[in-house]
């Protein structure tokens, strides 16, 4: 079999019609260009339109599937659970690719796959796309013009969201969380700050001990209420958008694996899951999905923060919304991952993530996947039976903007630079060498 599994788009949902062109969606005003003739905005999307020969205009044909909005139809073997969404935006590149992943040391005749759910996007990369796809579409069609969401200083769902809320002419408000003597400080530009900023995120900080005390809820809601009282209409969209709407991006995600292997052409079948899992969202819709699909895995989450029992009781509150019937504890198997705590590393998960990426050109996330597949490593080390002549599909849940913030941790660790040097009998002249 090959090393790839390719496909064909999966024929989830079809897509209605809108009067949106995806190709312009920035909310700045350019001098010019939104003063153009032809070019109109309304709140949720760009239209272009096209003058005709009588002085009217048509909007543009919709190019792409990019941005759009579309009628979700849920696969057949989810279709009896409620509430079921109407509609999703078309957010990520989708289907992401699933290929072999050679980490060495593997137990004897385990196959490691991955889905690279990293290259759902460059801005709107990781597992937070498809769930922003269900959550963007419900706040649009609730009529607001902001979501507010809440996350660690470094978040890729709140990087994700502002990026999705910009694209759909939201205003987005994000919670950051971080340390007591950082929380009236301008917060910099590493990483995920950086795009949030670009885009135009308005950022609120808050200190880890306040965050602790008050909770990410009541914050949302004391920022939901201000904005309100300013006559704005605020959608709140949870920590990690892990509610039981959001958890329809990962059972969505289960249905594009099932296509994948359909259009492989082959008797494949994954025995386990692997995942990171950060606030429970993603575990939510993969173990629901395995189990109610005929792919039937079983599904490994390595947490990174909290504790198995905190995320047995958070996913069975989000089974349960879904009315989907199932303990927590027998669709999933929840391990202890988070180390120092969350988004700290210890020196050996750094060296970790150096030598994968350096055996296997796969460039790990050092809070969610690294430390995911950390684990699943130790484990299968510690329970080479466990695992052994399993077929096992990771999911890479991106982040890779987060390793800007471990660059003083990883100095160290990729030293592998000199000076190129150039003997004196190497002719040399002036503008032989054009800098391209």
């Amino acid at each position: 079999m090959s090393s790839a599994i390719l496909l064909r788009p999966a024929t989830c949902a079809s897509a209605i019609t809108t009067t949106a062109a995806t190709i312009v969606s920035a909310k700045t005003t350019f001098s010019g260009l939104l003063a153009a003739p032809g070019f109109h905005r309304n709140r949720t999307c760009t239209t272009i339109c096209c003058s005709m020969d009588g002085g009217g205009a048509m909007p543009a044909a919709h190019i792409g599937g990019f941005l759009s909005k579309k009628r979700y139809d849920p696969p057949l073997w989810a279709s009896h659970l409620r509430p079921v969404p109407s509609h999703a935006f078309s957010l990520g590149h989708l289907p992401t690719p699933i290929h072999r992943w050679n980490l060495p040391n593997l137990p004897e005749d385990t196959e490691l796959w991955i889905k690279r759910d990293d290259l759902s996007g460059m801005q709107l990369s990781g597992n937070k796309v498809r769930k922003l796809e269900f959550l963007m579409a419900d706040a649009v069609a609730s009529g607001a013009d902001c979501v507010i969401t809440v996350g660690g200083i470094q978040s890729n769902h709140c990087r994700a969201t502002a990026v999705a809320a910009r694209y759909l002419n939201l205003d987005c408000y994000l919670i950051l969380r971080t340390s007591k003597v950082l929380a009236d400080r301008d917060p910099g530009l590493i990483g995920n700050l950086l795009v949030e900023r670009l885009v135009g995120a308005h950022i609120d900080l808050v200190s880890k001990e306040e965050y602790a005390k008050i909770g990410s809820v009541t914050l949302a809601d004391l920022l939901k209420k201000k904005l309100m009282d300013q006559g704005r209409k605020p959608y709140v969209i949870p920590v990690g958008g892990s509610n039981s709407l959001g958890t329809w991006g990962y059972i969505e995600a289960i249905r594009e694996v099932e296509q994948q292997i359909h259009n492989s052409c082959s008797e494949f079948q994954f025995d386990d899951i692997v995942v990171a899992c950060g606030s429970g969202g993603t575990i939510a819709g993969l173990s629901l999905g395995s189990r109610l699909s005929s792919l039937k895995a079983k599904v490994h989450a390595f947490s990174v923060c909290d504790d198995p029992t905190y995320f047995y009781n958070f996913v069975q509150g989000l089974i349960d919304g879904l009315e989907a019937g199932f303990d927590s504890h027998d669709i999933i198997d929840i391990q202890d991952a988070k180390g120092l705590g969350y988004a700290m590393n210890t020196a050996e998960e750094l060296q970790f993530v150096k030598d994968v990426a350096a055996a296997t050109g796969v460039v790990l996330d050092p809070v969610y996947s690294g430390k995911a597949a950390y684990g699943m490593l130790r484990d299968m080390t510690a329970n080479p039976t466990k695992w052994k002549k399993r077929k096992v599909l990771f999911i890479h849940t991106g982040g890779l903007l987060g390793l800007y913030d471990k660059v003083e941790q990883m100095t160290s660790l990729v030293g592998n630079w000199q000076k190129l040097e150039i003997e004196e009998s190497i002719p040399r002249k002036d503008g032989t060498g054009k800098m391209f």
